[in-house]
């Protein structure tokens, strides 16, 4: 997977494309706008992003109303990166259209400089699909159940494949096992598999009770060879490979049902 630290690429291409969008604008606006604040431009550049990013994720939480309101909590969780985005592009839009209704002239570089910004984005976003054509397949690993039995992560090839990599320590790990678990009884032709990160049979077997969790497919990978083969770099982390056991998509942090339920509608 391809990050920056602890941020995922796809959160650092938005964060570039909106600095690029600012940047822009405060430039055009010297040269298409002379008489208008630079600043101003820059400003309103930030404050469309801003609501753009607000309508984007009201717009994806109503189009998933069903298992938002299910977990309400769960729409405070924009790490899921459940964004609907030309809701936001055309709220960005509007926004801008009303704040410059009374200086025209600010209109022309704000948009320049978002056109950019998004120009870039999109851009970006093709070369990512293209780098995650490539990825590597669903590894050849030799894993353990939790009553030791050997399991190769490749016998789960011929369908679609969810790969949960996660640890008890870890708390967003924690918050999202609920959710894998009503998705196996969701989506039963798709495999489901928790490999956990670098813990043993009792520590996992442990936590699963606790939690009261029944969950299958999970197996131990004390390790954590997984993590280096899928290049994941943090825990949790989610990958979805297709029926032929390439990549098509992947998450890395907490995973809500709906963010789920639409990466597989929409990937499976």
């Amino acid at each position: 997977m391809i990050g920056v630290g602890p941020f995922s690429i796809r959160v650092v291409v938005v964060v570039s494309a909106i600095g690029l969008a600012w940047l822009l604008a405060r430039v055009a606006t010297r040269r298409l706008a002379p008489g208008e604040s630079f600043k101003a431009a820059g400003s309103l550049v930030l404050d469309a992003a801003f609501w753009g990013v607000l309508g984007a994720r009201l717009a994806y939480v109503a189009r998933w109303w069903e298992e938002y309101s299910a977990a309400p909590l769960s729409m405070l969780a924009i790490g899921d990166g459940g964004f609907t985005w030309w809701a936001g592009v055309l709220v960005a839009l509007a926004f801008v259209a009303w704040r410059t209704r009374s200086h025209r002239a600010l209109r022309r570089p704000v948009l320049a400089g978002m056109l950019t910004g998004l120009t870039v984005w999109l851009a970006a976003g093709a070369v990512l699909g293209l780098l995650q054509r490539a990825a590597p397949p669903l590894p050849e690993l030799q894993l353990t159940t939790l009553d030791a039995q050997r399991v190769d992560l490749s016998d789960y090839k011929g369908r679609p494949v969810v790969l949960n990599l996660w640890a008890s320590w870890c708390p967003p790990c924690r918050r999202e096992m609920p959710v894998f678990e009503r998705a196996q009884k969701a989506f039963p032709d798709i495999a489901f598999v928790m490999v956990n990160q670098g813990e043993t049979a009792s520590q996992a077997s442990d936590f699963l009770r606790r939690q009261g969790l029944a969950l299958s497919d999970v197996l131990l990978d004390p390790s954590s060879k997984a993590m280096q083969a899928t290049g994941a770099r943090g825990l949790p982390t989610t990958l979805f490979f297709n029926a032929d056991g390439r990549l098509v998509d992947s998450h890395m942090g907490e995973l809500t049902m709906a963010r789920l339920r639409e990466t597989v509608s929409r990937r499976f």
